[in-house]
């Protein structure tokens, strides 16, 4: 099961953005941009990690993380503008544990983050599903036992599929992931051979796929 993140951010386009990249990483994720959401959703839900700006439209960052440390057991990452020395301590001081100050490199992100679920004992590294195992903190696919080879393009796309599983997933939405990996333009039949090799090495049978099924005339699906 994947790793359920909060995030609380009020900038629409790192939200956006974030939103995005995490899936692709195989989070879950749910936006919020103020305190009292924040709370309100964590009284709600679930969380293995809190991502937590500091400075707020409404309401504090410093104000969220006191009410997580005094009420669950939750690991917070401050991921904020403010990079001076004394915002640092004030936010490691309120129990934070990561700060990491914007800009930042979404992969060193996930890194730090994975760290953070590690060392809490939240990190759910081992996915299965039909026979499948995927390991995220090794970047590491075996099928029945045996490790199966994938382009770093078709373990992401694979991720997206486990990130949603049971959910149908149409071509455009497809495209639009990988475009967001590659930066670059990607002709739209390159969903079709992206599955098609991912088939040809996950599945038993790829002419007749359980795993990743085709949803005639909609899209993809991953079964739950």
């Amino acid at each position: 099961m994947a790793e359920s993140v909060l995030l609380v951010e009020d900038d629409p386009d790192i939200v956006r953005n974030l939103e995005e990249y995490l899936r692709t990483e195989g989070f879950e994720v749910a936006a919020v941009s103020g305190q009292e959401e924040a709370l309100t959703l964590l009284e709600e839900r679930s969380f293995d990690l809190v991502l937590l700006d500091i400075t707020l439209s409404s309401g504090s960052g410093y104000g969220i993380c006191r009410a997580v440390r005094a009420n669950y057991d939750i690991p917070v990452i401050f991921l904020t503008a403010l990079g001076d020395e004394l915002s640092v301590l004030a936010g490691f001081d309120m129990g934070a544990d990561d700060y990491i100050s914007k800009p930042f490199r979404p992969r060193e992100l996930v890194s730090r983050m994975r760290a953070v679920l590690r060392r809490a004992g939240k990190a759910q590294a081992v996915t299965e599903t039909g026979g499948l195992k995927v390991d995220t903190v090794k970047a590491q696919v075996t099928k029945n036992g045996r490790e199966i080879f994938l382009s770093a393009l078709e373990y992401r796309i694979l991720l997206v599929f486990l990130a949603n599983r049971g959910k149908l997933l149409g071509r455009d939405a497809l495209l639009d992931e990988i475009w967001n990996i590659s930066g670059e333009y990607v002709n739209p039949n390159t969903v079709t051979v992206y599955i098609k090799r991912i088939r040809e090495k996950i599945e038993d049978d790829p002419q007749n796929p359980k795993i990743i099924k085709t949803v005639r005339g909609l899209g993809y699906k991953m079964e739950g």
